[in-house]
């Protein structure tokens, strides 16, 4: 592999906008090998065999952060994917869930409002790293849930190609 930048960027249009639209959870070890779209290599074409992956829209309050560490002196370089998520209202079946969410390591998609979908712990999953479960203490106060899913990879986390999950051979379960 070469370490030669091959390209410059311009300035982009003003076009795009924050926040993330939903995040999907695939069981760790369903997602199975991933295919490289044979012109850029940092957009995924599909997914061997038939993942399912269980969809959580969200709206405002998450965030996914990408934290780069190189070092020079060790030769290495690790990308740090952190999503932090925020799901309102409590109920005994996502208080299930949690739990499960919490006990493995799952590969987690995020949409974002720009239409990119990101596959985040490709390799490794990520983990919660922390979260709460909180009522809230006056009656406009949020009641739900906090989550912070954190992992390690050696690269950032790839785009799906046209953020298609059907097209990459994702099934998608939408909760009731």
């Amino acid at each position: 592999m070469s370490c030669d930048i091959s390209r410059g960027r311009l300035e982009p249009c003003k076009d795009s906008v924050g926040g993330l639209k939903a995040v999907y959870f695939i069981n760790k070890g369903d997602l199975g090998a991933a295919t490289y779209d044979t012109t850029n290599t940092d957009a995924i074409d599909s997914f061997a065999g038939t993942p399912t992956a269980y969809k959580f829209d969200i709206k405002g309050g998450s965030t996914y952060t990408e934290n780069i560490t190189s070092s020079r002196e060790n030769g290495t370089t690790t990308f740090e994917q952190v999503l932090e998520l925020q799901l309102t209202k409590l109920t005994k079946e996502d208080h299930k869930t949690v739990k499960l969410l919490a006990y493995g390591s799952p590969h987690i998609l995020i949409e974002d409002n720009n239409g990119n979908v990101f596959v985040a712990g490709l390799e490794h999953g990520l983990d919660v790293s922390g979260g709460t479960i909180v009522s809230g203490a006056a009656m406009g106060d949020m009641s739900g849930y906090t989550l912070t899913f954190s992992g390690m990879e050696k690269a950032p986390a790839n785009f799906v190609k046209d953020g298609d999950l059907s097209a990459a051979g994702v099934s998608v379960t939408v909760g009731s």
